[in-house]
């Protein structure tokens, strides 16, 4: 039986609430239990994305939502292709990125009777989700997606999953056929109460199934400030001598305001730290402090975290001297208070407390430039530093060199995706994210394997932009079989590979404390020849003086819609030693 293209089935429907939602982009992994909806999502405009990998579909997502500010939507198969995205969908979860996970389930008749790749797939998702819902009628698939983008764009950000049995997607008069195949031909009593009750179920299915159709987009709706909130900032910040501002992801979730925040940043004058989807928001402005911030917070009287918790990466909150006062905004309640308490806890968008800060605010206190220049000459001591270590000579290539050259290569219209541990690590002290929403890591969750996911959707939502994606050389065999589908989709990125044999970060540690690399050794693999492989171009460079012309010839295939592997073999480097974090 072929479908018409003017049958109408759910999975049409899908594809509807998609379009309208201005979801431009489906990633997945076929399976039959989803079908319908790829097949709908081409009738309505949207571009299906198939990748190797249900992981890579959530990391793509998760990409174009903290791109985009639309929700990044995913669909994946029942079972196993709803597993597979357990780890992506908390790396959006703790991100805070707004996401729409679509699983396919089995029939609801067949629910729990041991069909085909039937689990409890809520159970599954349910902790790592802001809201969950299971679907058991046709007529509730377009309320239920649109309850979903609401959730997902409301209060904190984050990811959403929505299950849709195959039953509820496919034509009714497909499905009718397939179950009329299972219904008994026998005359027994309990044969016929079998076949009524199926019957029945059907009908509820499918009862009034195209009545309730896609409506208005529906906005990203955040928390924001008030006016008295707005004015004790004010006192607070003019009676500072040494304020210091840390910007976080949180502070980004508009994307439509990235350029009105850098220029609020600007204008409030504070020197600034950014971390994480903050990172390049002020671009290469005189106030982006980039190193030393935790002398700089011990130093500081007022400190401003602003989308930022309190966790590992401030020590707990301990970097924060008690003597100083301490400002927290953030959308959740239970992070403005985790670990330490502030002195003035706002409950707000972090990015539109800082506009609206700036909308009251008049010219700095010029007692903060002295201020200023300390950390400004602090900031190129330690560019000192690192410039000289990129001179020391290393076996094959110096990783802190590679990264310099890098800085000069990558275009000023680029974004960075950043996929490892000691080598990304690395070149997030070196090179610089050239402007707003140019720098992509997976977050507080230090998951590996997001690379290739968050390259592919960077580059669907800028096309014109050069994507970067370092790998480290343990990343790397998470999704390098993703540089298939760059090439199956006729998308351009670029990846670095930084080869050193192990895992650095993990070995650097484990090496001192117990005096062996058990598990840490990886060998030097071809990873430019697995990139050919899979339809990409590759290079391999051994020798510093290799390194431009590699990054160059990369850079000009990019422009070609090419990507490229660039394997580069690195030398071992303390570069980094004590940095690991817990």
């Amino acid at each position: 039986m072929v479908i018409g293209n003017d049958e109408m089935h759910g999975g049409l429907l899908v594809a509807e609430v998609l379009a309208k939602q201005g979801v431009q982009f489906l990633f997945t992994l076929c399976g039959g239990h989803i079908s319908p909806i790829l097949v709908g999502a081409e009738q309505k405009g949207v571009r299906v994305i198939d990748v190797r990998h249900e992981a890579t579909a959530v990391f793509a997502a998760d990409a174009v939502g903290r791109l985009s500010g639309v929700p990044g939507v995913a669909v994946v198969t029942a079972g196993p292709g709803v597993t597979n995205t357990v780890t992506a969908v908390k790396n959006a979860q703790m991100a805070q990125s707004p996401l729409i996970l679509l699983g396919g389930a089995t029939a609801t008749l067949l629910k729990g009777r041991g069909s085909l790749q039937d689990i409890d797939q809520m159970a599954v998702l349910r902790p790592h989700v802001k809201w969950a819902k299971s679907v058991k009628q046709v007529k509730k698939i377009v309320p239920t997606l649109e309850e979903a983008f609401a959730k997902a764009l409301s209060g904190i950000p984050g990811p959403v999953f929505v299950e849709l049995p195959i039953d509820l997607l496919y034509p009714e008069s497909l499905v009718r056929e397939w179950q009329a195949q299972a219904m008994s031909k026998s005359t027994h009593w309990r044969s016929r109460l079998v076949n009524r009750y199926i019957e029945w179920h059907m009908g509820r299915v499918f009862s009034n199934p195209w009545q309730v159709r896609a409506g208005e987009q529906i906005k990203l709706n955040l928390r924001q400030p008030n006016a008295s909130q707005i004015a004790q900032t004010i006192g607070l910040l003019r009676g500072a001598q040494k304020p210091v501002l840390v910007v976080g992801s949180q502070a980004l979730l508009n994307p439509g305001q990235a350029e009105a925040l850098q220029k609020a940043i600007v204008k409030l004058g504070i020197p600034t730290y950014l971390s994480g989807m903050a990172r390049g928001l002020l671009g290469t402005n005189e106030l982006h402090m980039r190193h030393k911030r935790r002398l700089a917070l011990k130093e500081a009287d007022v400190v401003v975290l602003a989308g930022v918790p309190a966790d590992f990466r401030l020590n707990y909150g301990r970097h924060i001297p008690s003597k100083a006062k301490y400002l927290a905004i953030n959308l959740s309640r239970l992070t403005l208070y985790k670990n330490r308490r502030p002195d003035q806890a706002i409950l707000a968008s972090p990015g539109a407390f800082l506009r609206q800060l700036a909308g009251q605010w008049g010219p700095p206190p010029t007692s903060w430039a002295a201020w200023q220049k300390h950390l400004a000459e602090r900031d190129s001591e330690r560019d000192a530093e690192i410039a000289a270590v990129g001179e020391e000579t290393t076996e094959y290539v110096n990783p802190v060199f590679l990264c310099q050259q890098m800085e000069n290569v990558i275009g000023a219209d680029s974004i960075m995706v950043g996929d490892g541990g000691d080598f990304v690590a690395t070149a997030s002290y070196v090179t610089r994210p050239r402007g707003p929403l140019s720098w992509l890591d997976p977050g507080a969750f230090g998951t590996l394997g997001a690379g290739a996911g968050f390259a592919l959707g960077a580059k669907l939502c800028r096309p014109e932009a050069e994507v970067w994606l370092f790998y480290g050389d343990g990343s790397a065999g998470y999704s390098l079989a993703e540089f298939d589908t760059f090439a199956r989709h006729g998308i351009g990125v670029t990846a670095v590979v930084g080869t050193d044999g192990g895992w650095a970060q993990i070995a650097r540690e484990q090496v001192e404390i117990f005096g062996t690399k058990l598990s840490t050794e990886l060998a030097r693999t071809d990873y430019h020849l697995v990139g050919q492989g899979y339809g990409a171009e590759g290079i391999v460079v051994r020798k510093p003086e290799e390194v431009v012309g590699a990054l160059q010839k990369a850079a000009h295939w990019q422009k070609e819609g090419k990507s490229t592997v660039v394997n580069v073999m690195l030398g071992e480097s303390e570069f980094r030693k004590g940095s690991i974090s817990m």
